[in-house]
């Protein structure tokens, strides 16, 4: 396995592994000072009560596994990680927007993901990486 290839699939583990600070607060597993128990979205914007950030702490928890998956299969050589990579970082990222500004350092590292993904899938980074 490569250097390249391991380092992108632990970034993806961990981005994935932070995911669950998103789950355990909505459904009050943990108490974080940095991320304190609220309804709300979008800033306080949208209050959408109980029931509704309970449903977005199971969104986060699904684009959580699916970044652990992303860096699993990106360290198995699957064929199809990019494509899963790429749909689990954008919906990382609209999460991460409606999550603001709690979630506000998901939303540099989604980019970066998409950015690498996107334009290093174009020009063939990728496959001269080996990945």
């Amino acid at each position: 396995m490569t250097v390249m290839r391991f380092a992108l699939a632990l970034i993806l583990i961990v981005h994935g592994v932070a995911h669950l600070v998103g789950f355990v607060v909505p459904w009050q597993l943990a108490k974080l000072d940095e991320a304190p128990y609220k309804t709300t979205l979008l800033g306080g914007r949208l209050d959408v009560g109980d029931a509704g950030i309970r449903f977005n702490g199971i969104l986060w928890l699904l684009a959580g596994f699916g970044f652990v998956v992303s860096g699993a299969a990106l360290m198995l050589v699957a064929p199809w990680w990019p494509h899963f990579t790429t749909i689990t970082a954008a919906s990382s990222l609209v999460l991460a927007v409606a999550g603001w500004p709690d979630s506000r350092i998901g939303i540099p590292i989604d980019l970066l993901i998409l950015a690498y993904l996107l334009i290093g899938g174009s020009l063939g980074w990728l496959s001269a990486l080996g990945i």
